[in-house]
C-alpha cells in the first residue's frame, strides 16, 4: 500500500470538534474530501465535511461503513476506545496510529514512556486508591496535583492535594479507578512545540511558543516564546525525539514547563493539531492544519517558518459574542467554530493578531 494518498481521496476524521473542523477545511483546500465520524448531534466539523456519520464509537456496523468510505483515517482528539481504533486499522490506514493514541490517552502510560526515553517530567506516582495516594504524598509531600489517568482536559479531572489532604475523600472526589499524583514544578513559563512527521520519517517543527492559562484553560499563545536559543533547540529536539519514538505520522504537540534556570520538563503530549498551534493559521507559511493533512496523506511537508510574530487569544464562552467589535479592528484575524451554544469554559473561537518579526509584543 502506497504511503501517498492523492488529492481527490477521502480522509476520515474521528471526532467532530473544532480541530476536526479546521482540519477538514485545510483538507478541502488541498483537494480532499472529508468524512467525519462522531456520536454528537451537531459537531462543528459536520458543518464543513463532505459527509458525516453520527454513531457511537462502538457501533461496528457504522465503523465498517466508515472505513470502507475512507482512504485514510485520523483523529482530532484522544479519547477514543481502543476497540474502535483497532477495528478501523484492520480496514484502512489509521494515522498517526494506535501507539501514539494509546500513549497519549493515559497519563500513566505517557509518563512511563517519556521517562523511559530519558525525557524529564514532574515527579509523579501512579495512584489506584486512597492508600496509594497517602503513600505517594510521603514521597511528594509539598504541593501536588491529583489527575485522572484518562479523560481529563482543560483543568477537568484534577484536584490539588498536599501532605495534610484526607486521602480517602480526595480519591473519592476524583471518581476514577486510576490517576497520577504530580508534584508541582516551579516554572517561569509554559511552552509548547508542534512537530509534523511524515510516513518517510521526515519532520518539520514550528517555533516554540509561550502559553498562558486562565482557570486551567489556554487563554493566550505568544509566538515565538521569548527564550534562549539553547532552549529552542532543546525543546525542538525533544519533540522530534518523541515523535520518532512513537513512529508518529501526523502532528505531535508537546507541552513543557520551563524552570527559572531554563530546564525543561514535559507536561503532556497530544498526537493531533493543538490549541497552541492556532497561531500558525495566519502567522506561518504552512498552518498546522494543512501540515496535519500533508503528513497524514504522505505529501511533502510544508515550511513551518514563522513569517510574523503572532498573539493568539482564545474566545471562551460569551467572549465570542463580541465578534463584530473584533472584526472592527482590521488587523484581527477571527476564527469562529460554529458552535450554537456558548457555555462557561467552552472554546467558541480564537483571534490571531500579527506583528512584524522581532517586535515587542504587547499582550
Amino acid at each position: 500500500m502506497t504511503a501517498i494518498i492523492a488529492p481527490g481521496a477521502t480522509i476520515g476524521i474521528i471526532g467532530a470538534g473544532q480541530l476536526g473542523r479546521m482540519s477538514a477545511v485545510a483538507a478541502a483546500e488541498l483537494g480532499y474530501r472529508t468524512h467525519v465520524f462522531a456520536p454528537e448531534e451537531d459537531g462543528p466539523a459536520f458543518q464543513v465535511a463532505a459527509r458525516h456519520t453520527r454513531a457511537a464509537y462502538t457501533d461496528e456496523r457504522a465503523l465498517k461503513a466508515f472505513a470502507e468510505a475512507c482512504d485514510v483515517i485520523t483523529f482530532e482528539f484522544e479519547n477514543i476506545p481502543k476497540t474502535c481504533v483497532q477495528w478501523l486499522a484492520a480496514r484502512a490506514p489509521v494515522r498517526p496510529g494506535w501507539k501514539s493514541l494509546a500513549t497519549s490517552q493515559d497519563r500513566i502510560v505517557e509518563k512511563t514512556f517519556l521517562n523511559a526515553l530519558g525525557v524529564a517530567t514532574a515527579p509523579w506516582r501512579a495512584i489506584h486508591g486512597g492508600e496509594d495516594l497517602c503513600a505517594a504524598l510521603k514521597d511528594i509531600p509539598e504541593r501536588a496535583i491529583l489527575k485522572t489517568a484518562r479523560l481529563g482536559y482543560d483543568g477537568k479531572g484534577q484536584i490539588r492535594v498536599d501532605k495534610d489532604t484526607e486521602c480517602a475523600s480526595a480519591w473519592a472526589a476524583l471518581e476514577t479507578t486510576s490517576a497520577v499524583l504530580e508534584g508541582f514544578v516551579d516554572f517561569k513559563m509554559e511552552l509548547s512545540v508542534i512537530v509534523a512527521r511524515g510516513p518517510d520519517g521526515a519532520t518539520a517543527a514550528y517555533d516554540p511558543v509561550e502559553n498562558r492559562h486562565v482557570g486551567g484553560i489556554l487563554n493566550t499563545t505568544i509566538a515565538p516564546a521569548t527564550i534562549p536559543a539553547t532552549v529552542t533547540t532543546e525543546a525542538t529536539a525533544i519533540a522530534e525525539k518523541i515523535a520518532q519514538a512513537l513512529d508518529l505520522v501526523g502532528l505531535l504537540a508537546v507541552e513543557f514547563f520551563l524552570t527559572p534556570d531554563d530546564r525543561l520538563s514535559v507536561n503532556e503530549i497530544a498526537p493531533r493539531p493543538h490549541n497552541s498551534g492556532h497561531w500558525t493559521q495566519d502567522g506561518a507559511v504552512t498552518s498546522q492544519f494543512e501540515q496535519f493533512i500533508r503528513a497524514v496523506c504522505g505529501l511533502p511537508l510544508g515550511s513551518p517558518a514563522r513569517h510574523s510574530d503572532t498573539v493568539m487569544k482564545n474566545l471562551i464562552g460569551g467572549e465570542a459574542d463580541d465578534w463584530l467589535n473584533i472584526l472592527g479592528d482590521p488587523d484581527n484575524k477571527l476564527h469562529l467554530y460554529g458552535k450554537h451554544e456558548a457555555r462557561p469554559g467552552r472554546k467558541m473561537g480564537h483571534v490571531n493578531r500579527l506583528h512584524p518579526k522581532g517586535s515587542s509584543l504587547d499582550i
